[in-house]
């Protein structure tokens, strides 16, 4: 059964059809939040198996899906979540996509849809939630960035551009929302071995190699971005803002 941790509080959580999304979706649910996720309208079966998920371990969720990189699909979708519950008290920015190339051979238009979906649906989730936080002078933004947004890597130059982007937009907005109650940070995980993730590596062999390169001598489970994230979302973080958390395993130590 879920806990008490959320305290009748709602989570908006967007990409929560696979990988970390999901897990988070799961998770803060087990914490006792209400659950609104979030993805494109291809991928509602995912949602359907997530929100199974959540009420499975007995737990509520909604689904609504839009796409993130347009400002009124981001408007509409935090106004059905507060049309189900009366309020977002979290929002999980976790929406993000990785087609690794080397910049040399990356288009203008694959550059663009990077930017789009890892930095703008950002920019218009956070102000689409934004008004609702204000008015009750509470409220948590979680942006889930990357590893890579803090040293470039070959091959994923765009992708780590965009999450450097996500980390600086979550900067500026915990300064410009502070004063509202309104906590804003972001969480950079190292390797999570999710589909996406996988699809980079490319095999057990690249998965061993990595391991290596841990403290830990492990790859991440979508499940170890949870615990972060429920402290972020929680009133243990009140004197936290505009942080960016590495959960990497000790892959990285700045």
């Amino acid at each position: 059964m879920p806990s008490h941790e959320g305290n009748g509080k709602t989570v908006f959580i967007t990409g929560a059809a696979g990988g970390i999304g999901r897990a988070l979706s799961v998770g803060f649910a087990a914490e006792g939040y209400e659950v609104v996720v979030s993805d494109i309208p291809a991928q509602l079966e995912g949602l359907r198996a997530t929100c199974a998920l959540v009420e499975a371990g007995g737990g509520k969720s909604h689904p609504t899906t839009g796409d993130v990189t347009s400002k009124q699909d981001c408007d509409r979708m935090v106004a059905d979540a507060i049309g189900w519950t009366g309020h977002v008290d979290i929002l999980v920015n976790c929406a993000g996509i990785l087609h690794a190339k080397r910049l040399e051979d990356l288009s203008g238009e694959e550059w663009d849809r990077h930017i789009a979906i890892n930095s703008r649906s950002v920019l218009y989730m956070t102000q689409a939630v934004l008004p609702d936080m204000r008015k009750r002078h509470w409220g948590r933004i979680i942006n889930i960035a990357s590893l890579a947004a803090r040293q470039g890597i070959p091959t994923e130059g765009h992708y780590a551009a965009s999450k450097a982007a996500v980390v600086t937009l979550t900067r500026v907005f915990a300064q410009e929302v502070g004063e509202d109650g309104i906590n804003v940070n972001a969480i950079c995980p190292g390797i999570i071995l999710t589909e996406m993730a996988m699809n980079k590596l490319g095999g057990q062999e690249q998965v061993r190699f990595w391991e290596k390169a841990t403290a830990l001598r492990r790859l991440g489970q979508p499940e170890d971005v949870v615990g972060p994230a429920i402290f972020l979302a929680s009133e243990k973080s009140d004197f936290v803002t505009g942080q960016a958390l590495n959960v990497c395993g000790g892959l990285y130590f700045h």
